[in-house]
Parts: C-alpha cells; structure tokens; sequence
C-alpha cells in the first residue's frame, strides 16, 4: 500500500484531538468541508471507517482510534526530526572542505576565518587554494568551489557575490619611461601584465585590443606585485589600486575604459535548501564580501568598487 497523504494524517491527529470537525478546522485555520475532504480521502486510501459520523458528533471506530494512536506517534517523530534539523541548523558540525583562488584564500577568507569559527565552534574548515584549473567542474568531496564565472553547464548550484571591479594601473616608473597610452589601442606597444582578453568599455563602447602580454598571469596579487615593480600596465581590482598604501606607487591608465570586472560565485551541491553548514558559511561571508566589512578594503569605502551580487543573479553567466 503507497503511504497515504501526510497532510490528511496530520489533520486526522487533529481531529482526533479536537473531537470535532469544527474544532479541528478551527484550529487548522481550515473551513470544515476541506477537513472533512481530508478525513475521507484518507478513509478511502486505507479502505477502513475512521469516524463514525451522526447529526450530535463525531465519534472514532476502534480501527480509527488504534490508528490515532499510530498516527501521533508518527508525527512526534516527525517533528523531533524537524527539530533535530533546526538545532543542526542553529549550531552545524562537522567539516567544511571549501576550494577557492590562492587570492581569495589569503585576502577574504584568511581574515574572516577566526571570526567564522567562534561563531559556529562545532565546525571544521578545510581549504584547498588553487591557481589553475579553475574552469573545470570540483570534485564531488568539495562543499563548496569559489570560482571566478559560473560555468554554464554546472550540474552544481550557484550563488553569485559581488564582483571587484577593475582599472588600469602603472607604476609611475613605467609610466615615466614608457608613457601612457592615449587608447585603448595604444595597449598593443605596452608591457602588459596579465591574461585573457581584456575588454575595455567607455559607456556603450567596448573594445578588445589584441594585446600579446608581457608577463601572462591571472593572479591579482602576482599582476600587483609585477606593476609595482615597473613592468607594465596590469587591469587590477580597485579595491588594490585605490588602496592608501598605493598612493603615489600606482596611477590610473586610460581612466575613462573600464575592464570588464571580476565575477565571484560559489557552487555547492543539493536542493534548494543548502545543507546547514554551507548555508552559514555562504550566509557570513555574504555579510562581509562586497561591503564595508570587506577584508580587501583596508578600511576604504566599498561604494564604486563592487558590482551587485544580484543584477548578476538575474543576467546569469
């Protein structure tokens, strides 16, 4: 026999507790002809009379009363077991095995780690930095997998974060010997520092110049180190360029074209609801990433230097 409709089960229990399909409505916040709908279609599914029904009540059957019995005993365990899930929620254990950019693992995670463990002391952290291999699927022992785009064909959840946004930047060295470019185009005869494409946009225009790096490397703070040491125009996050301690150590090039700004996300596996202990996780550093509490910043303003986590969301990758 298939297992009967557990919302007919619950409201039998609560007939059976009330004593009357009235009673029982009322305490469902149901009308009595959805509950009497209930009791029969329940009735039916297991071929046996509950309740005796007449013009003065409601009475069970000794059939339906072995089966209350059953049926209370069946819902109590149900809800230690919703309990159980809340307590695990409101306190995760266990290990948390996150994979993410050696970047990532040194400026955001490595700061917020102490702060994230004395919240939730039952949890272990296991992080795996990485600086290759970041366009592939992780393995199925990773919780959860910080990458820098969402591939489309993940069979993994996404949760996007804010993405850095980006400039050009040279030290004043280079600049002082080299120039600057006056276009984007003029990117071509410069040292560059960097990887991919890098797509320029001023308002509506984009433009891609065909630019064959000097140094080629997707690290931010390799691509960082490498400017301050004179050796070209590298597309850094703001949240570097502008920080107080780069101040007369970088400048801004070609100011007005912006690179296209660094994507953040994370995939996990499971249903809608993420397991307890990576909805905490997910949720603490969706506190801090992209805010003022933001690690990278040193103190500086977050406002201009994030996009939005959820115009992302909606565009999709």
């Amino acid at each position: 026999m298939e297992m009967p409709d557990l919302n007919d089960v619950r409201i039998f229990v609560t007939v059976g507790h009330a004593g009357t399909l009235t009673a029982a409505a009322q305490e469902l916040s149901l009308p009595t002809s959805t509950v009497s709908r209930a009791l029969t279609r329940l009735e039916k599914h297991l071929d046996v009379l509950l309740v005796h029904r007449s013009p003065r009540g409601m009475v069970l059957t000794d059939s339906g009363r072995e089966y209350l019995q059953s049926c209370r005993r069946a819902v109590r365990t149900l809800k230690d077991g919703s309990e159980l899930l809340e307590r695990k929620r409101e306190r995760p254990s266990g290990l948390i095995t996150v994979a993410c950019p050696i970047t990532f693992a040194r400026l955001v995670l490595a700061p917020l780690l102490k702060a994230f463990l004395e919240r939730y002391p039952d949890l272990r952290v296991e992080v795996e930095p990485y600086s290759s291999d970041w366009d592939k699927e992780p393995r199925e022992d990773v919780d959860v997998f910080f990458k820098v785009k969402a591939p489309r064909d993940s069979v993994r959840r996404a949760r996007p974060f804010p993405g850095a946004k980006r400039a050009l930047f040279a030290s004043p060295e280079y600049l002082a010997s080299c120039g600057s470019p006056t276009s984007p185009d003029g990117l071509v005869t410069h040292a560059c520092i960097g990887s991919g494409i890098w797509r320029l946009s001023r308002g509506v225009k984009v433009t891609a110049p065909n630019i064959l790096f000097r140094v080629v490397v997707s690290d931010p703070g390799v691509q960082l180190d490498l400017a301050l040491n004179g050796l070209g125009i590298a597309a850094l996050p703001l949240y570097m360029g502008k920080d107080p301690d780069m101040q007369g150590r970088l400048l801004p090039v070609l100011p007005r074209w912006n690179p296209e700004p660094i994507t953040l996300c994370a995939l996990f596996s499971g249903p809608a609801r993420q397991t307890p202990k990576v909805q905490v996780l997910l949720d603490f550093l969706g506190d801090y990433i992209g805010t003022d509490r933001d690690p990278r910043l040193h103190h500086l303003p977050a406002k201009g230097l994030f996009t939005d986590a959820k115009l992302e969301a909606t565009s999709g990758p």
